[in-house]
């Protein structure tokens, strides 16, 4: 008997030759096609294609009516459609009693869009004038910040430096938010951006998101924090607001500098913040025209039905939105590409029609920089739910404006949308990483988010309301408590026009206060439009032509002992004494420094200082759920009868959008090194479920490194049901690791640990004389020391002469490449951003990190204990309390200080003062 092929499948637009399977489709399934009966040959997974028509050698594949592969074959109708790209996704799954092709039939086909003025035709105004009236219950702000849909207090980070001080004190004052019910939340904005020593090529987009966090009308008042010396501070920030006439005077706000230490700073963040309590706790909600409403339009996890179901509701809500006077915002600037023809179709002018095109091609220019083309956006859970290229993912992800409405306003990213007279649909230029546009979209004003997933993306932003949109219903009811609109019910016969009124009703109702499903699950996280540090094609003939480094440790011949640092340096009789905290070592204990062999057996097993347990999230939307498992678990004490110590989850900002083959092998090899690291005793991955690394690779990973994957543990937020499962799931299993750990073993000889050693200042002699004879005396012992290759020590004489002497030196290890053999080896890394470079080393197997701090104290790590030391002269300038000890200048002595340090950190009696703070922070 065969099946009605409506029956099983879906085709966008009725020209379509392939259609989209509704359900898994067994090989052997006989299908009822207008030729007649046909079986498949194959497995169609839910949301792949087959062909319904017959498909020519040369002849194009279309979906929506428009052309995004090439055949390469014959295609007879109920054949299964495929790309290369897509038979290798499909390789790396696990799919039981699944048979695939052997080989692709079609290439990819993007459309290059050309526009023609001489035969452009502008759209007329499509919506009624006046408009049709509604209200919903908003917070009216004072001058031109409108009406917010939320009434949230931020404390923001002005750049990654600050981050972990922003999270600190809104967790110390959520107490507070909690006794305000007139308050909505009390919220960090912790990002990733401006936080290196060098001049961002992203200066403008950071700004103008930060400038728009600031004055958002969903804003109640806002503290921004800085350090005073980033590349990017609240001065800069501050004065870019003023010439850019934001109203900042219309929002209660203040800028706080953290130059009197972090304790004094934490102190006067809860002052000011308090100050503000009463006032805006107590601010009403009033009738507001639904015209003050900006929402912004994204997806995220996307899948085949997303330009059927999802998208188009989305579209139509919106639709409906600026028939009220409202405003819709598009972005995704690289996920419209191959879609121009839809988007152009129904345009205001001209002009607009020319903007657009040229952000696109602006931004194609960008990815050449980086040896990038448009077909590196999709993800491993784009092709895995049937998004085989890009053209097929944008003729989908267009959808969200609905072909009714006119495309009126292009802008730049987190442009403010004050600035438009009229009501309208905007598109945004911006990336196709789904949180770093919704940031530009907040940043421009939008009070109100509408998140359309395939795959069931949780993602919220911190303070605007997501309402997520799912496309089928059999994953909506798998999240059930995640999502809020399942537009699956228009692919099991409702009608489009009710499914748009309900939600449009559910639009208004959450601006009004209505809490999304996010919100009750307490999730959100924001990540701005990241740096790109190419700004042209010159650089990459010599970056591919690079050698990767073979983990070979380099040979140190030792050539000044550790004497000849004490005597080539002057003492100062008013030189003042350790720091009291620490107990000296004698500068004579262990090994004395020699020449050690060029070459050493690899590392069996490195010995552990602590023992760990660790939530690894594999991109940043499964962050958030990994530090709220390892929250619970700690709270739980699990595994302490096992000496465990804690639990460890990182939050990070990558594995989302695409950064090329270079970042994905960058998140392998470091994900790999943390999960093999020394002191991580248990290891679980946690996936989001459709990012570039799902945890199929890394099983593959793994594999190919011999480990065995039985002693990892595997999550899935999509897959196990949502955030409250996936947490039990990663208990349980922790629960069934940690009993069946076997004893501690003792704690390592210190001498033999490896160790990181960077600078985030000025090096002196005595200084660098002091890192030497501990980098010495750790190799002697048989241990190791980690250095990125452009740090200041190893450009230091004193330092690098005593380790290298004249040997020429080049980078051994990749960034977060696990260390196989010990000895001097230098990082290869790209950043000069401390956090980035302790969070490569934690990679490559670090114990611990030393590290020398100037203007102000630096971030720690999350898993790795970090000891900051300062040099003399900053005694009295920098807060005694915010570091771990100032050195003296007496290299003997300094020595001393240090490895009195390390032994304690490695014994566990002494915290570095990142971590007994939790000023510590975690960025690929």
């Amino acid at each position: 008997m065969s099946l009605p092929l409506d029956t099983v499948s879906r085709l966008p637009a009725p020209t379509d030759n392939v259609a989209i399977a509704t359900r898994r489709l067994e090989a052997g399934t006989v299908l009822a096609f207008p030729d007649g009966p046909r079986t498949l040959a194959h497995t169609v997974l839910e949301g792949h294609r087959f062909a319904v028509e017959p498909i020519a050698v040369g002849e194009f594949l279309r979906s929506w009516g428009l052309p995004f592969a090439r055949a390469i074959a014959p295609i007879a109708p109920g054949d299964y459609v495929s790309n290369q790209s897509m038979l290798d996704a499909l390789s790396i799954r696990r799919v039981e009693n699944a048979s695939f092709p052997a080989a692709p039939n079609f290439v990819d086909h993007l459309t290059e869009y050309h526009l023609d003025e001489a035969t452009f035709t502008p759209a007329p105004d499509p919506y009624p004038n006046p408009r049709l009236v509604r209200t919903f219950q908003g917070y009216r702000r004072p001058g031109t910040r409108g009406v917010g849909t939320r009434n949230v207090i931020v404390i923001l980070g002005t750049t990654s430096r600050t981050a972990s001080f922003a999270r600190q004190l809104a967790a110390r004052l959520q107490p507070l938010a909690r006794v305000h019910p007139g308050i909505d939340g009390l919220v960090a904005i912790a990002h990733t951006e401006g936080g290196g020593n060098e001049e961002p090529n992203n200066t403008l987009e950071v700004l103008r998101a930060l400038a728009g966090f600031m004055v958002h009308s969903n804003v109640a008042a806002v503290l921004a924090v800085d350090y005073g010396v980033e590349p990017i501070t609240n001065a800069r920030l501050a004065a870019f607001m003023r010439e850019h006439q934001y109203p900042l005077d219309a929002v209660p706000h203040a800028f706080l500098t953290l130059d009197r230490g972090l304790a004094a700073g934490l102190a006067e963040g809860e002052r000011l913040v308090r100050a503000w309590l009463p006032a805006a706790s107590t601010l009403p909600r009033t009738p507001e025209p639904v015209s003050e409403l900006r929402v912004a339009v994204q997806c995220g996890g996307s899948d085949a039905f997303s330009g059927v179901s999802g998208n188009p509701l989305a579209g139509a809500i919106l639709h409906e939105l600026i028939r009220h006077g409202g405003n819709g915002v598009l972005t995704e600037t690289d996920e419209t590409m191959g879609a121009e023809s839809y988007l152009l179709k129904n345009v205001r002018d001209y002009a607009t029609a020319r903007a657009f095109v040229d952000k696109i091609e602006r931004f194609k220019e960008k990815l050449r920089w980086h040896g990038l083309t448009p077909e590196s956006n999709p993800s491993a859970g784009n092709k895995f739910r049937g998004l085989y290229n890009i053209a097929l993912k944008s003729l989908g992800a267009v959808h969200k404006k609905d072909p009714r409405t006119r495309l009126d306003t292009i802008i730049d990213y987190a442009e403010p949308l004050r600035e438009l007279t009229s009501p309208g649909f905007t598109f945004m230029n911006g990336p196709g990483n789904d949180l770093e546009g919704i940031a530009g979209q907040v940043g421009a004003g939008c009070n109100l988010i509408i998140f359309v997933t395939g795959n069931g993306s949780i993602t919220n932003s911190p303070f605007v309301p997501t309402l997520k949109i799912t496309t089928t219903t059999r994953r909506h009811q798998l999240l059930i408590h995640e999502m809020d609109i399942n537009a699956g019910r228009y692919l099991d016969g409702e009608t489009f026009a009710s499914l748009t009124a309900e939600s449009f009703d559910l639009l208004v109702a959450t601006a009004s206060g209505q809490k999304t499903k996010g919100e009750h699950a307490g999730h959100s996280q924001v990540s701005l439009w990241r740096n790109w540090q190419q700004t042209d094609t010159r650089n990459l003939p010599a970056l591919r032509a690079r050698v990767a480094p073979d983990g070979l440790p380099l040979p140190t011949p030792y050539t000044h002992p550790i004497s000849a640092f004490s005597s080539s340096i002057s003492d100062s009789p008013n030189r003042p004494s350790p720091d009291p905290r620490l107990q000296p070592l004698s500068p004579d204990s262990g090994p004395p420094p020699s020449a050690r062999p060029e070459t050493r057996s690899p590392v069996a097993a490195p010995a552990a200082t602590e023992r760990v347990a660790l939530i690894l999230p594999t991109s940043m939307c499964s962050t958030q759920i990994a530090r709220l498992a390892a929250d619970r678990l700690n709270a739980k004490q699990l595994g302490r009868d096992r000496g465990l110590s804690r639990f460890v989850a990182f939050t990070h900002s990558e594995g989302c959008g695409f950064g090329g083959e270079t970042m994905y092998r960058l998140l392998e090899r470091t994900y790999r090194g943390y999960l093999t690291h020394p002191n991580v005793a248990a290891a679980l991955l946690l996936e989001h479920g459709c990012e570039k690394i799902p945890n199929d690779v890394m099983r593959r990973q793994l594999e190919a490194a011999a480990l065995p994957l039985d002693r990892y543990g595997w999550a899935s937020v999509q897959l196990d049901g949502g955030i409250e499962k996936a947490i039990t799931k990663i208990e349980a299993w922790f629960a069934a690791r940690l009993a069946a750990l076997p004893p501690a073993s003792p704690v390592p000889d210190p001498a033999t640990l490896t160790l990181a050693l960077l600078a985030a200042a000025p090096v002196t002699a005595a200084t660098a004389g002091t890192f030497a004879a501990v980098a010495a005396r750790t190799l002697s012992a048989g241990g190791s020391i980690l250095l990125a290759e452009s740090d200041p020590l190893l450009a230091h004489p004193a330092f690098r002469t005593a380790l290298l002497g004249d040997t020429p030196s080049h980078a051994t290890l990749a960034y977060g490449q696990p260390l196989a053999h010990p000895g001097l080896h230098l990082v290869a890394s790209e950043t000069d951003h401390w956090v980035e470079n302790l969070t490569g080393f934690g990679g490559n197997g670090a114990h611990l990190a030393l590290g020398l701090v100037g203007e102000h104290a630096q971030q720690g790590h999350p898993l790795l204990p970090v000891l900051q030391f300062a040099e003399p002269a900053q005694r009295g300038r920098l807060p005694a309390d915010d570091i771990d000890a100032f050195l003296t200048g007496n290299v003997p002595e300094d020595t001393a200080t240090l490895y009195a340090a390390i032994a304690a950190v490695a014994h566990r009696t002494l915290l570095p003062t990142s971590t007994a703070t939790g000023s510590v922070d975690f960025q690929l």
